[in-house]
């Protein structure tokens, strides 16, 4: 869905959306049901080899249910970020959707780098989606490439490919098809299926959907069935990408189902969940329904978006998570709580360990500062090995997960400043099961004060708007002679605005009073130095600028 040159989410045109709840309610109403589904061949269910689809599910060679939790990666325009996959896998994804160019519309990734990236999943037991991404918006995108052309470049490489059929789910085109006529993305779609099957592939091959990926108009979901059949072997998985046209719970719902229901199998191949200004993507709902179904799904993206909006990691740092990176890979639902590693790299997810690892020791904090701390543990010890930990905030009897890690110790950022805290974790294993969860340790945060004297100035503006929401971005800077350790930035808007999601800090709104605690990564501001965060809110017609700033009590100029 991504460019490297351009991250704006390619939407329906504004009148067509205001048909989408009669697209998705009725163009889309029954085009699958539970008669459609028919019974592959039973030899092409008996001769399969690695990864593969049987009754509507994705399963590994040995017949173990495989589940994706996983998240893009922008290879091909960051062909130099070699540890992303290692950083990927240490916050529990067991499987990475890589981003290569067949050299159509970006430089070609070829036999050698290929099979590099493939060894380099291998190494992070992760299971590696490789797709082609110069297809994307075909017929709308006067730059896009054909899936034809797609499915040649996939033959060039049958080479690096052979034999990695446990490892390597190959998703032929990106998104291959835009808006216009989508009625045309079967033929071609039936077509490059056939050619690699034609060429020896029995890898799994995944397909996505027109509509820039979106399918708002129900061409895939209404012909997934003929696709389906199409390819004699049966193994064949559909993928749909999820942003602002699923905006209701009701539309996430129905289509996921959709497919469930008819027994053809799905993931979610890419999504995103903060808002713009095509609308705000029910992420919620879409990663509840994806556990309950046992659907996979595959976040957008690590890192690299010219818009950091839906980076994951800022800068490809891994200790820079952004809101939205905290949400996939901490949040419920989401990856450190649900993701199982695929058999076939050892150990991982065996159905027969139900043996729960021991809870760890009481957490102990050091390094405490206003915005972080620093919590280690003794660890927990299991029958087969222990994958991971996962960190939790309580308070009462409520948990919120705050962090995971794959060793026995962890930094805790974008905390409040001159706030108590009680922090526990719990361990899991390779199989998914998890302890009972370790006493509690309390944490208070140091005081957020500047260092008497410290000057600041804060540059607020408008990154751009639409009907009901904008997005904003504020730009503080210490003008003293000492560094900020710490801060708290406050403001008022006038005219009823309300901060939705945020980066780069975490907003708590009363009223019109805006209070903004630094991310770990913006706590700092060294003496002429300045950090930076970025939100999307709600508005009404009129969107004033606050004309008001104040850091840690200190009022800021205006720039």
């Amino acid at each position: 869905m991504r460019s490297a040159t351009s991250t704006a989410r390619k939407s329906p045109l504004t009148a067509l959306l205001k048909v989408l709840a009669a697209l998705l309610g009725v163009v889309l109403l029954g085009a699958l049901g539970p008669a459609a589904a028919q019974a592959r061949p039973a030899q092409a269910e008996a001769a399969a080899t690695g990864l593969h689809i049987s009754d509507g599910r994705l399963l590994e060679g040995n017949g173990n249910d495989f589940v994706m939790r996983g998240v893009n990666h922008a290879h091909t325009w960051y062909p130099g970020e070699t540890q992303s996959l290692a950083d990927i896998k240490a916050f529990g994804a067991n499987t990475v959707r890589v981003v290569l160019s067949d050299g159509h519309r970006w430089t070609r990734n070829g036999p050698d780098e290929v099979a590099g990236i493939i060894d380099d999943c291998k190494t992070n037991r992760l299971i590696c989606v490789l797709e082609v991404h110069d297809t994307t918006g075909y017929g709308e995108d006067a730059a896009a490439g054909t899936l034809d052309h797609a499915a040649d470049y996939w033959i060039s490489l049958k080479d690096v490919l052979a034999g990695q059929e446990d490892y390597v789910v190959i998703n032929i085109g990106n998104e291959p098809w835009g808006n216009t006529d989508p009625a045309g993305w079967t033929a071609p779609t039936t077509a490059a299926v056939q050619k690699l099957r034609g060429a020896g592939f029995a890898h799994t091959i995944m397909v996505d959907a027109p509509n820039w990926g979106q399918d708002w108009q129900g061409v895939m979901r209404a012909n997934a069935q003929a696709v389906y059949d199409a390819d004699t072997t049966g193994n064949l998985i559909f993928s749909i990408h999820m942003y602002s046209v699923y905006n209701t719970a009701q539309a996430v719902t129905d289509y996921l189902n959709a497919f469930v229901d008819a027994g053809l199998p799905l993931l979610i191949g890419e999504f995103g969940g903060p808002a713009d200004q095509w609308g705000d993507p029910d992420e919620d709902t879409m990663m509840a329904t994806a556990e309950q179904l046992g659907l996979g799904y595959l976040a957008w993206s690590w890192s690299g978006n010219t818009d950091p909006i839906l980076d994951l990691a800022i800068d490809f740092d891994p200790s820079r998570l952004s809101s939205w990176g905290e949400r996939i890979f901490h949040g419920a639902n989401g990856i450190a709580q649900t993701s199982q590693e695929a058999t076939v790299f050892g150990g991982g997810g065996n159905p027969d360990d139900t043996q729960a690892p021991t809870a760890p020791g009481t957490p102990t904090a050091s390094a405490v500062t206003a915005t972080s701390a620093t919590l280690t543990w003794p660890a927990a010890t299991d029958n087969v090995a222990i994958a991971g930990y996962d960190v939790v905030r309580v308070s009462g009897g409520t948990e919120t997960a705050v962090a995971s890690s794959t060793t026995s110790g962890v930094t805790v950022t974008g905390l409040t400043a001159d706030t108590a805290y009680s922090f526990a974790v719990y361990a899991r294993d390779a199989a998914g099961n998890r302890s009972a969860r370790s006493a509690a340790v309390s944490v208070t945060t140091d005081k957020s004060t500047p260092t008497p004297g410290v000057g600041c100035s804060v540059g607020y503006r408008v990154v751009g708007d639409w009907p009901g929401g904008f997005q904003g971005e504020i730009t503080i800077r210490n003008t003293g002679a000492t560094a900020i350790n710490g801060w708290n930035l406050g403001f008022a808007f006038a005219n009823g605005q309300t901060v939705s999601n945020m980066w780069g800090g975490t907003a708590t709104q009363s009223g019109a009073t805006v209070s903004v605690a630094p991310a770990g990564y913006t706590a700092a501001i060294a003496a002429n130095g300045s950090v930076t965060v970025g939100f999307t809110g709600t508005r009404s017609t009129t969107n004033a600028a606050p004309t008001a700033f104040t850091l840690s009590g200190n009022t800021c100029t205006t720039a």
